[in-house]
């Protein structure tokens, strides 16, 4: 029986990612890709273009069902945030990994046609922006959404790091109980600490004091 074109895509899409996860975009093979799907290889090209194509849309995906399960809105407390992105991360992998391999490929430049992703992120700025306030300096909550989200990723981008500085139970629930912790901990004294807040009381001057 044939199958229907969404349910070939669906099973492209799929096995991609597990190539995309495991090899990166250049070691990833197409023959690999079209034989864990059960389809002939040109199906990909049918589909997807090519195997950079076919790699966006691996990509593109990943990037969706983050934004379905950890959202950021005007009424999302940063604090939190940051806890369910390191949850999420740790969980899911797929995502960081395939970022990592996009970054050894390209550097900073990514793959082509990011617009999506862009767009993606610069609704959590805006976001982010009305969860603190709305009257920050839009630069100030770019770099602030950026170090929210490598405070609650970057240890599960290098693992081996975690065990290098935490010791051999790096990975066990209670040491990440705790480094999840620490984090939001962290995030929390910092945002308290942040020099914009209006109710913050006055610090005098080195004349006053």
């Amino acid at each position: 029986m044939a199958r229907r074109p969404e349910t070939t895509r669906a099973l492209l899409l799929q096995s991609a990612r597990r190539e995309f996860v495991d090899h990166g975009l250049a070691g990833a093979r197409v023959d690999r890709i079209a034989a864990r799907a059960g389809v002939n290889k040109q199906r990909i090209y049918a589909h997807f273009g090519d195997k950079e194509q076919l790699f966006r849309h691996v990509l593109d995906e990943a990037v969706v069902e983050l934004a379905a399960e950890v959202a950021l809105t005007e009424d999302t407390d940063p604090v939190a945030y940051v806890g369910r992105v390191f949850d999420y991360h740790r969980h899911h992998p797929d995502l960081l990994r395939l970022l990592m391999w996009e970054a050894l490929q390209h550097g900073d430049a990514g793959i082509d046609d990011d617009r999506r992703r862009v767009d993606h992120y610069d609704a959590k700025v805006t976001s982010l922006r009305g969860a603190l306030g709305g009257d920050r300096d839009p630069a100030d909550v770019r770099a602030l959404l950026l170090t929210l989200i490598g405070l609650a990723s970057w240890p599960q981008v290098l693992p081996q790091l975690g065990r290098l500085v935490l010791g051999p139970e790096a990975s066990t629930e209670r040491t990440q109980a705790h480094l999840r912790a620490f984090l939001t901990e962290f995030t929390r004294a910092a945002l308290q600490d942040d020099p914009d807040r209006t109710d913050r009381p006055a610090v005098p001057s080195s004349h006053e004091a």
